[in-house]
């Protein structure tokens, strides 16, 4: 496979020579490029001598459905040679299949005209959101990470992250998040951030962000400008935040100046209305004002633009069609346009923007442009010995994944991260044989397992799918209970037990926020995920067998 990526590179140069340009001279005395001159010229050059078409295929980025690729996806690559694919969660299932579809599509890539390899992306940003799965890792998340407060924490998390990715042959990661957790009770964003501290989150993202490029994988920072301070999910409606610019500057963009000065490739606009700033009513990714006024010349961010996916509600509603949000959003100064569902071939989401680059000076520019820069891109990360292969090696799939040095360091993060709430020294830490007769509560099977170990006499009570009465009635017969809560709707049952007189004991995961409405329990411990790694550490600590180091982070408001 080294050979087949030095052939492409190769190709490259030969290309460039034949229009007319000496490329030899952007090699430096070791035979490699320098990263300052011969990436960009190069870029530049390949750019000069595509059609218009070839130019927007590069900003197109295609999803599609089901875990082999479908003849339309292969076609967009193969006659189009579109500038990359994006995995989801529904692509995911077999590992190994999803290792062989992205060879071979890399593959068609590489026998196209330019032999332009594709970026290769999927959100995998640990804890609560894992596209990749099969048998990759399941982490404790950015929550966990903020409750360890460790730079290193997430710097190898990303690292580790990174490594599984790459020996699947995904290249670019949507991720770190670092939305603030400005609204607890949100459900979209909960876990997924590292807290509500606009500059331990900058710290913690621009950590996350050097992990993963260590791993050879290009990072991505979302949500731009920021969708911590709304509960609406911008895949059915358009979320609008209202605060001024002044607080959104000194708050959500925090994270971004920090990362943007530590050299961050690329960043996801969101689709977020933020009216009292002068974008008014128009998504942030649709919004010239915040992605070049703000982002580019303000900040000084000069790497890639991706949209989230423009078939959402948040944008596509808006703007009136998906294809009129396609090319609202490369007007606007997105480099690469992410779709997760394949269009036709013909669809006016192609063809209306060919036409638009025909008609429209500024657009042709704007998108000629942003070929230049993905170009940029990938002749920084696709080659050289920490690449990502183009075509994953399945032995090392089968061999490396999870990643053995992650699976370690994973259980370590989840350990630090258990944060007591409660009951330091007044409940914890407990005895098994002197906390009589103990009932577990909860929906996840790791959690019953893991306490079961710790408790091994101990009853179960599994729901949702069950009552808050029967849970009560069952509980009357316990000394103490220990229910595992997640989401509001654990709250029902967990209300039930309020005035029984027994012990009771929460065992959060992902966000704590909820044990903000049950502090009477008599003791509360925080987990950030619902990997097995976390609910054996929760119990560890719980039982006195490693100490609580993790701190919220973020204050409870009724703490």
């Amino acid at each position: 496979m080294k050979f087949k990526k030095n052939l492409f590179f190769l190709g490259l140069l030969i290309l460039v020579c034949t229009g007319g340009v000496f490329a030899v001279s952007f090699f430096d005395d070791s035979g490699s490029f320098d990263s300052s001159k011969a990436e960009n010229s190069l870029a530049q050059n390949i750019v000069s001598q595509m059609t218009d078409e070839q130019a927007l295929a590069q900003t197109f980025m295609l999803g599609w459905v089901g875990a082999e690729p479908s003849p339309l996806i292969v076609n967009w690559i193969r006659d189009r040679n579109i500038g990359g694919v994006k995995i989801f969660g529904w692509n995911t299932g077999d590992t190994l299949l999803l290792a062989q579809t992205i060879g071979q599509l890399q593959d068609y890539a590489l026998n196209t005209q330019f032999a332009i390899p594709l970026f290769v992306a999927t959100d995998q940003e640990g804890g609560l959101v894992r596209h990749v799965k099969g048998s990759t890792s399941e982490t404790p998340g950015n929550m966990a990470i903020g409750a360890s407060g460790y730079p290193i924490d997430s710097y190898l998390s990303g690292y580790y992250i990174g490594r599984e990715l790459s020996i699947l042959g995904v290249n670019m990661n949507f991720a770190p998040t670092v939305d603030l957790f400005t609204k607890q009770d949100s459900v979209l964003i909960g876990p997924r951030s590292f807290g509500d501290d606009p500059v331990r989150t900058g710290i913690l993202g621009a950590a996350f962000v050097k992990g993963l490029q260590a791993s050879g994988v290009i990072p991505t920072a979302k949500h731009f400008p920021g969708h911590g301070d709304t509960d609406l999910d911008s895949h059915g409606v358009l979320p609008r935040i209202d605060i001024p610019f002044d607080t959104l500057w000194d708050r959500e963009l925090i994270p971004y100046r920090l990362m943007v000065r530590e050299g961050l490739p690329a960043v996801m606009s969101g689709h977020l209305a933020f009216p009292q700033t002068p974008a008014g009513g128009t998504p942030a990714s649709l919004s010239s004002w915040f992605l070049k006024d703000i982002l580019r010349d303000r900040l000084g961010f000069d790497g890639l633009i991706i949209t989230d996916d423009l078939m959402m509600n948040g944008a596509a509603v808006f703007a009136g069609s998906v294809s009129k949000a396609a090319k609202a959003a490369l007007l606007a100064g997105n480099d690469i346009i992410m779709f997760s569902k394949t269009p036709n071939l013909f669809d006016p989401i192609w063809t209306g923007l060919v036409q638009a680059m025909k008609d429209d000076p500024v657009l042709r520019e704007q998108v000629r442009k942003s070929a230049v820069r993905i170009l940029e891109v990938k002749l920084k990360y696709l080659k050289g010995d920490n690449a990502v292969p183009f075509v994953p090696d399945l032995n090392k799939v089968n061999e490396g994944l999870p990643d053995p040095e992650g699976t370690a360091f994973f259980l370590d993060l989840a350990a630090r991260s258990v944060t007591v709430i409660k009951g330091q020294d007044t409940v914890f830490p407990m005895s098994p044989e002197k906390s009589g007769k103990v009932l577990l509560a909860g929906r996840y099977q790791d959690f019953f397992t893991a306490g079961e170990k710790a408790f091994p006499d101990a009853e179960f009570f599994r729901f949702p799918n069950r009552t808050g009465a029967e849970l009560a009635r069952l509980a009357r017969g316990a000394d103490t209970i220990i229910l595992c809560l997640s989401d509001s709707d654990d709250l029902v049952f967990l209300r039930s037990l309020k005035d029984l007189g027994k012990r009771v004991i929460i065992f959060s995961v992902l966000s704590p926020f909820y044990v903000e409405e049950a502090l009477w329990a008599d003791a509360a411990i925080a987990v950030y995920s619902y990997a097995p790694e976390s609910f054996i550490a929760g119990f560890s600590v719980m039982l006195g067998r490693i100490p609580a180091e993790g701190k919220l982070p973020f204050p409870l408001r009724n703490g």
